[in-house]
């Protein structure tokens, strides 16, 4: 029985202990990661890349509904009485500039 109650408060103990220097790595670990995405150069490879996917996505959508794939998609809402349709609108997805709020230095440009 107290070979039972030792391995218990050792179990305690070491969840205590183990705990509070995994919070201590965690911090650690979350100021390091927010002075690399606070840093010029990171804000401006994500500027580069937002903007891509936004030029990207613009092209797409282009390209679908000028095809005829698009062209099947919007003459698909006309049905025959009675019967009801749904269409789903598209929707285009851009940052705005609180988006990031917090992690864009004041110097960066998109």
């Amino acid at each position: 029985m107290r070979g039972k109650l030792l391995f218990i408060g050792g179990l305690a103990a070491g969840f205590v202990l183990g705990a509070r220097a995994g919070r201590e790595k965690y911090e650690e670990l979350r100021v390091q990661a927010r002075k690399v995405l606070d840093h010029p150069t990171v804000q401006e490879a994500a500027g580069v890349a937002q903007a891509q996917a936004n030029r990207l996505y613009s092209e797409g959508k282009d390209k679908l509904a000028n095809s005829k794939l698009g062209e099947k998609l919007s003459t698909t809402g006309s049905t025959s009485a009675g019967s009801t349709t749904t269409s789903t609108p598209t929707s285009s997805i851009t940052a705005t500039d609180d988006t990031f709020a917090g992690s864009r230095s004041s110097n960066s440009t998109y």
